[in-house]
């Protein structure tokens, strides 16, 4: 019998392999991971392990027994590069060609980059364990950082350089960070987090180019500035990681698009999972396509299900955290699909909430530092369609 192949052993993957265990299958399961580091969490990649004294691996998703109980045929430092729905295979860098009963698609995303960024050292995006170790050890010298972008990756980049007495700057483009998310009243309360800590936050800003001979030591803004930086972190946004299916025929467009089952679109074998997969949401009424942690756990478990004609788990209302210094920011719902109806603890920086409703007053998103019994009522709101009311 040909095996289950999950391309992808982070979060997605990991869940997904131990989900068909946990729902009763016993047949080969293969992951093909591109990192050598056996499988681990990645939030804290741009938190914890920046952290002095923090450990020099990887938080791991599993402990060596569990990982030994899934029985699985892990292959770390291989990396798909085709797939054939012909002949239901994928072909790996290595030049072996696998065949599979089902495949699962989890290969996440790919930091968007700037141009001779790669050129010079001191530039750095994050995607993996590597990325996130070498950066540290960039920490250890560094005394000026700068980071491009103000959203959550950069965010507690800069926290953790802070923590470190680092000279940090936060250079985004648009006019205040999180704006195109949260909107530019909530989006100025992060940047002023940021500035009470030290932090410069430039908005309306735009890097266009890097300075240094071999190494950078500082970048040019759109309004002819300069900047001194020996460091500098890359956060704005990511893609898709969907080269190696380009001629795979699957349907590609921002992601791979699947069905309610996380199947992709026009296969009846071959799933999608987590940041990569776009798909009929079921507490909305479109496709979406959803980079978040919780996201891609859950979505381990709907493939395992739809794989196996199981039970499928009931859609969850997105969910998304940050930690940044002392707090803990969270996002639940889909804020940018209504207005900013109400500001709770406005006069108090380290401890607020905003809720955010639709036309007819029904809660669709909320944003809180340091808030949590009140994003479990946004929640549990969301999910019953309720109005403001019920959660003030």
């Amino acid at each position: 019998m040909r095996p289950i192949v999950i391309v992808g052993g982070s979060v997605a993957g990991i869940r997904c392999a131990q989900s068909l265990r946990g729902r009763g299958y016993t047949g080969e399961i293969v992951v093909i991971e591109r990192e050598e580091f056996s499988p681990y969490d990645k939030p804290p990649l741009t938190k914890a392990m920046l952290a002095e004294g923090s450990p020099a691996a990887p938080p791991p998703l599993l402990s060596p027994q569990d990982l030994a109980e899934l029985e699985i045929d892990l292959r770390l430092g291989t990396t798909a590069v085709a797939q054939e729905l012909g002949t239901s295979t994928v072909t790996l860098d290595t030049g072996e060609v696998l065949e599979y009963s089902n495949l699962v698609i989890a290969t996440g995303l790919i930091p968007r980059t700037l141009p001779s960024a790669q050129d010079l050292q001191g530039v750095f995006t994050v995607r993996g364990a590597a990325d996130s170790l070498a950066l540290k050890r960039e920490l250890e010298t560094s005394k000026r950082a700068l980071v491009i972008g103000g959203g959550f990756i950069g965010a507690e980049f800069a926290a953790a350089a802070r923590l470190r007495g680092i000279a940090v700057t936060i250079v985004e483009m648009q006019d205040q960070p999180l704006a195109h998310l949260l909107g530019s009243t909530v989006g100025a309360r992060f940047a002023e987090f940021h500035r009470r800590r030290g932090t410069v936050v430039l908005t309306d800003s735009l890097v266009t180019g890097f300075l240094g001979e071999g190494r950078v030591s500082a970048v040019e803004l759109a309004d002819g500035r300069t900047l001194d930086a020996d460091t500098v972190v890359i956060g704005i946004g990511a893609v898709p990681a969907v080269d190696w299916l380009k001629s795979s025929g699957l349907p590609l467009s921002d992601g791979v698009s699947c069905d309610h089952d996380l199947r992709v679109v026009g296969t009846n074998n071959v799933y999608a999972a987590g940041d990569i997969a776009r798909w009929p949401h079921g507490l909305y009424s479109e496709h979406l396509r959803i980079e978040h942690w919780t996201n891609a756990n859950e979505h381990g478990d709907l493939v395992a299900a739809a794989i196996l004609d199981q039970d499928r788990p009931q859609a969850q209302v997105p969910y998304v955290w940050s930690d940044q210094y002392e707090r803990r920011v969270q996002i639940v719902g889909r804020p940018k699909t209504g207005r900013l109806a109400t500001l709770i603890g406005e006069d108090d920086p380290e401890q607020w909430a905003a809720i955010y409703a639709d036309d007819a007053g029904v809660v669709v998103g909320a944003v809180a530092m340091s808030n949590p019994r009140l994003i479990m009522k946004c929640r549990r709101a969301i999910s019953q369609r309720a109005t403001l009311e019920t959660v003030l």
